[in-house]
């Protein structure tokens, strides 16, 4: 059993997910800003691909979603309730949004040779729909993030591999993503064990992959109710079906 406790102890058990946290202190407390902390984090690299996919070079768009992040980090991230926040995703890219037309007016206000006062990323009004126009698809950004969920999930499996089952992990890892699978049989000789180890590992291990994931995927929702529901949303955005 994982020690990590955003792993539940058995189905239909969750502790506290790390957004329920920075909601429910309203990211005053420590323990909200480390949740906070751990999140902004964790989903770096969807906010960076948003960013690249509105227009920016690698290095702006990095120095971009630095200041993002460190704007919404000083602030705790929150201001009063919004249904949007439910999600994590959600909450993030319609953030995101905001700073990116934020900083398009500013830019152009620089230009101009004007001055003018901008709205914090803490106000409520960061979290109003925004003109699509002025930002790229959506459906990229939860692409990006379905496989940064994803990568996480992969990075706990395979840490709590290490040591002498790090072998049998890295022969078995393809069998996750569904890229350059080995045979059974193959896959079996390279272990020196038997067809129907493996069979029985690779089986153990998407179980296990699976239980990581929908873990993952808690932390990012203020009801884990909701799970199922966004688990079918970021798969739709992997297959592209959106």
């Amino acid at each position: 059993m994982s020690n990590d406790p955003s792993v539940p102890a058995h189905p239909g058990a969750f502790a506290a997910t790390r957004w329920t946290l920075v909601l429910r202190a309203r990211g005053g407390s420590y323990e909200s800003r480390a949740a906070l902390s751990d999140l902004c984090a964790a989903y770096y690299a969807p906010v960076l691909t948003f960013l690249r996919r509105s227009g920016h070079l690698e290095d702006d768009a990095r120095e971009m979603a630095h200041e993002f992040f460190a704007r919404l980090l000083a602030r705790g991230g929150l201001a009063g309730p919004d249904p949007a926040r439910g999600r994590f995703r959600s909450y993030l890219l319609a953030s995101v949004k905001y700073f990116l037309c934020d900083h398009h007016t500013h830019f152009a206000c620089k230009k101009r040779g004007g001055g003018v006062v901008i709205e914090s990323l803490d106000d409520s009004s960061a979290l109003q729909p925004v003109d699509s126009s002025a930002a790229p698809d959506s459906a990229a950004f939860d692409r990006e993030w379905a496989l940064a969920v994803m990568n996480r999930a992969v990075m706990t499996l395979e840490a709590q591999h290490e040591g002498n089952r790090g072998e049998q992990f890295a022969a078995l890892r393809p069998w996750l993503m569904g890229e350059g699978i080995a045979s059974h049989a193959e896959t079996a000789a390279r272990l020196g064990i038997s067809v129907g180890a493996v069979k029985t590992a690779v089986h153990r291990l998407r179980q296990r992959f699976r239980e990581l994931l929908k873990a993952e995927i808690t932390q990012t929702l203020a009801d884990p109710a909701e799970l199922n529901d966004e688990l079918r949303h970021l798969c739709a955005a992997l297959s592209g079906d959106m």
